[in-house]
């Protein structure tokens, strides 16, 4: 074997900047600075806003939640000057908003997002775009109509990881892509989504009709507002969750803009605390041709009790010269092809061995055997110590409501992700196939 490690400062080709080795915050003049609101301050919003202040060239002035908790640990970390409200509207209204980081449940992305464009804000909102494939329309034609900076929060397109794979891909390192699987699976409870749930959590501190919006109206119970992504009315499971960020990565690296035909199969196999969504599924998936690529096959898997890891996933992209691995670096790895097809000829007469034989070197000459030693090759990409595509996603977005230039998840692609995502619910609990067009991001059938 043939092992190379390239540090991506060199190999890679593209720019990078992490919170490890990030250059102090640029110059940014007080007219020039990003006032962000934070809609939602669960784990992943918070998250979000801590990466967007590292940025530099940005100030927090606003925070809304519906659990009175999170408003009072916003002021404690961020200032008491900051304006807090369990209404996201009062948010929007504030003329010293530039741009709102949406981390709310699932059920509330196309809402905010549509509301926050028409309010004149750019908008950064966490995957899945959407809940429901319906919902997704009214978020592109908001967008279009706006002309407001959207970008979906699935941060793989913005990894020079992925960037490596798709140059990898396009020079045609593994030949003709024809299969694809990817993963992710997880063996902790904090991993299958049994979060924390605060003592005080009550009908008084926590706003609940706010919280169910267009959800079934159901008695306060607050496992349902701090383990939502359990529960369909206000989460998407592990599809909306999970899958959607292969899609992302996938489809980036390999200029696709969806599957035509969605199965999935799993079921709720261990976490039996209350959840109405699977903890293992399995999807199949089919690309069509375009002009970057072939046609291929594509299987994703979420394991929610996988007892083997505590958090694994990649993708692994086959082609007809070699394979991908993506995870958190970039491994080529090829196979010669054979010099000859090999024969199998012990059930013919000898006679007809013989001739065969014969003929059969004329069109193949022998050649000296080649060592196993070099039979495989591998080539590895690794990032720089620290990189972070999350604090990356955060600043292209940034960059992109400064210089008002397009970014790459914007809501047609972030839709175009969502949608097989949310298709393969659709097959786990519907048990049938989906037929989706990526092109015009319809459910056709």
């Amino acid at each position: 074997m043939t092992l190379s490690r390239r540090h991506f400062l060199s190999a890679a080709g593209v720019g990078l900047a992490a919170p490890a080795f990030a250059e102090s915050p640029q110059n940014v003049s007080a007219n020039d600075r990003i006032r962000l609101a934070l809609i939602g301050a669960g784990g992943q919003g918070s998250g979000d806003a801590r990466n967007a202040l590292q940025a530099g060239g940005t100030e927090l002035v606003a925070v809304s939640d519906v659990y009175d908790g999170r408003l009072t640990r916003a002021r404690e970390v961020w200032g008491d000057s900051l304006f807090t409200s369990r209404d996201y509207r009062e948010v929007l209204a504030r003329r010293d908003v530039d741009a709102v980081i949406i981390g709310t449940p699932d059920h509330w992305h196309q809402k905010i997002a549509v509301d926050a464009m028409n309010a004149g804000k750019d908008v950064y909102c966490e995957k899945p775009m959407v809940q429901r494939v319906d919902d997704g329309r009214e978020v592109v034609d908001t967008w279009k109509r706006t002309g407001r900076i959207m970008q979906v929060g699935s941060q793989r397109v913005s990894s020079i990881v992925y960037q490596k794979a798709k140059e990898l891909l396009a020079a045609g390192a593994i030949g003709e892509l024809n299969y694809v699987e990817a993963w992710v699976d997880r063996g902790t409870a904090l991993g299958a989504w049994q979060y924390s749930i605060p003592p005080d959590a009550s009908p008084a501190t926590v706003d609940w009709d706010r919280f169910l919006g267009r959800a079934p109206k159901v008695p306060f119970e607050p496992m349902r507002l701090f383990r939502w992504r359990n529960y369909r009315d206000y989460g998407t499971g592990v599809g909306g969750d999970l899958f959607v960020h292969l899609f992302s990565g996938l489809h980036f690296a390999t200029n696709s803009n969806g599957p035509t035909r969605v199965y999935a199969s799993g079921g709720l196999r261990y976490w039996k605390d209350g959840r109405d969504v699977p903890d293992v599924l399995v999807g199949l998936y089919d690309y069509p041709a375009n002009d970057a690529r072939p046609a291929f096959t594509l299987m994703l898997r979420v394991n929610l009790i996988d007892g083997g890891v505590v958090e694994d996933g990649g993708l692994r992209l086959i082609g007809s010269e070699g394979m991908l691995t993506i995870g958190s670096e970039v491994t080529l790895s090829r196979t010669p092809r054979q010099a000859e097809p090999g024969y199998t000829i012990d059930t013919f007469p000898k006679a007809v061995q013989e001739q065969y034989l014969k003929q059969y070197r004329e069109k193949y000459p022998a050649k000296p055997r080649a060592s196993t030693a070099s039979l495989v090759a591998e080539e590895k990409f690794v990032p720089p110590k620290g990189y972070s595509d999350h604090f990356e996603h955060i600043r292209n977005f940034l960059q992109a409501v400064r210089t008002r230039t397009p970014v790459i998840e914007d809501p047609v692609f972030g839709f175009r992700a969502a949608g097989p995502a949310l298709l393969s619910n659709i097959s786990y609990f519907e048990q049938r196939q989906c037929l989706w067009d990526p092109e015009n991001m319809v459910l056709k059938g």
